[in-house]
This record gives C-alpha cells, sequence and structure tokens, in this order.
C-alpha cells in the first residue's frame, strides 16, 4: 500500500509562515489567496498551510501540542543552515542518551518541530 503524509498548520498569517519555513529549508511548492493557503516541501515531506483565525501559542507548545519531528540525514548541516538564515532555535544541537542528535524550533503560531537524525545515520 503506498502513503504519503502531509501535515496541515493553521498559522494566523500566511505570509509570515511561508517565511518562516522557508527559512527552515521548505520550498514554496504554490499557493492560493481564496483561500489562503500554501503547500510546502522538504524532501519528502509535505506542509499544508491553511490561515486561520489566532490561536495563543501556549496551546499549540509541548506537551498540550504535537511534536513535528523530521528525520534528516546531516542534522548537523541542517542546524548550520537554519542558524545562518537567523531561526532562533527553542533548543539547540544536542546529542540525546536514546542515539539521536536533535535540535527544536518552535514557529511564530507556536507549533514545535524538532531535526533529528535518522538513527544509524
Amino acid at each position: 500500500m503506498d502513503a504519503s503524509l502531509r501535515i496541515e498548520l493553521f498559522p494566523a498569517d500566511l505570509d509570515r509562515a511561508i517565511g518562516f519555513y522557508q527559512r527552515l529549508g521548505f520550498r514554496l511548492r504554490g499557493r492560493t489567496d481564496h483561500p489562503r493557503y500554501a503547500t510546502l516541501l522538504y524532501g519528502g515531506v509535505q506542509l499544508g498551510l491553511a490561515e486561520a483565525d489566532p490561536v495563543p501559542p501556549e496551546q499549540r507548545s509541548i506537551p498540550s501540542g504535537a511534536e513535528i519531528v523530521i528525520e534528516v540525514g546531516d542534522v548537523r548541516a541542517v542546524h548550520d543552515q537554519v542558524v545562518a538564515a537567523g531561526v532562533v532555535l527553542t533548543d539547540e544541537l544536542q546529542e540525546r542518551p536514546w542515539g539521536l542528535t536533535d535540535f527544536r524550533v518552535t514557529d511564530p503560531d507556536g507549533y514545535y518541530l524538532r531535526f533529528t537524525n535518522r538513527r544509524g545515520a
């Protein structure tokens, strides 16, 4: 069975969200203005952004919200690219006791993302 995953988020400001995710390395695939919606890609990760009424960011933060985990081949290189793009990290690059290395960011609407290496990478 073929399957893929697209995550849809609901930012209060579509243009601000697009800019943030492009600084993380996502590529804009397309957008519409009626409704205000954009699709972004990061490798095989598809992200939909549908502009919506604002929600307090703390409602989306851990542990009440969700953690979006993006597994990459070279987490150190991704980290360096994200920092060079001026993104403020929520948690700095760390080696974890369970054998992974990761860093975390929070988008302007409070969504929490973790970039991590693939196991064995």
